[in-house]
């Protein structure tokens, strides 16, 4: 258990409305720099989605944030998947929504199929904790080796599901950035997308965390085009290799010029962690 969790019941389903209402400001600001950047970028208004991340957030939070109009949320580590996925399902079914494997029983209590909210685990996985993620979670968008794409692969496949993997690539070339080589990428997703058990949906990358817009702008620019190689492979299982997860609170508008279609956001949702 990560120190934080025993400061901050991240179970917690209420918060005030003072706090509630600073959490839909924050989306609704972010969504405004989303919308501002597709057309500023000529693209298609509502072609980029954003996913919040909920690290260090409760379930009183994240349902703020739903409630303001998030459609996707993501968390960095399995040990709070584990501790907000029930409450945070539970909840959202009572609103008409559904999380991870409580899809088809939240239809059957509505009476209508639910509107799904997408569960991606966007931080490191390490292979002893991929059962606290399956099935809660939709999309690992960490993948970064064979060896751990065989991992869930197999596991996946004894609980008789499919999961969403995004490959992470190290565009920055950070030593203190995950991900897989730019150099490997194309092969590994390749190799991913003929795994029983696993759905290739995309890549993933964190831009490099310098201040020159051009560096920042050729890491993403090079993931979208391994993306279109990818595609253009005809490789069995990359057909549906088409998401760019990139681009976070203070870079997402370079992403979504170089082609994201998921922006990762917490803080200017949120706020400052109060924890790391």
């Amino acid at each position: 258990m990560t120190a934080y969790m025993d400061h901050k019941d991240l179970a917690n389903e209420i918060i005030d409305q003072a706090r509630a209402q600073e959490i839909a400001d924050g989306v609704h600001r972010v969504l405004d720099r989303i919308a501002a950047a597709e057309s500023a970028a000529g693209r298609e208004a509502g072609s980029v989605r954003l996913l919040a991340a909920t690290k260090t957030r409760d379930v009183g939070e994240i349902l703020a944030a739903i409630d303001a109009g998030v459609r996707m949320i993501g968390e960095n580590r399995p040990q709070e998947v584990a501790v907000k996925s029930a409450g945070l399902a539970k909840r959202l079914e009572e609103h008409g929504f559904s999380l991870g494997v409580v899809e088809s029983d939240a239809a059957a209590v509505t009476g209508a199929a639910a509107t799904h909210i997408p569960f991606h685990l966007i931080g490191q996985l390490q292979s002893n904790k991929i059962g606290k993620v399956l099935p809660v979670v939709d999309t690992i968008e960490s993948v970064d080796s064979i060896e751990l794409a065989e991992k869930i692969a197999r596991r996946a496949t004894m609980r008789g599901i499919t999961v969403g993997v995004l490959l992470e690539v190290n565009e920055s070339g950070e030593e203190s950035k995950s991900g897989c080589a730019p150099s490997h990428a194309i092969d590994l997703a390749k190799r991913i997308g003929s795994m029983g058990g696993l759905e290739l949906q995309g890549l993933m990358t964190i831009g490099a965390h310098v201040d020159d817009e051009r560096t920042i702008r050729e890491g993403f620019a090079h993931l979208r085009r391994t993306r279109d190689q990818i595609l253009a492979s005809g490789a069995e299982g990359t057909s549906g290799c088409t998401e760019l997860s990139m681009g976070m609170t203070h870079d997402l508008a370079y992403a979504i010029e170089e082609g994201s279609t998921i922006v990762r956001v917490g803080t200017a949702i949120f706020g400052e962690r109060a924890f790391i």
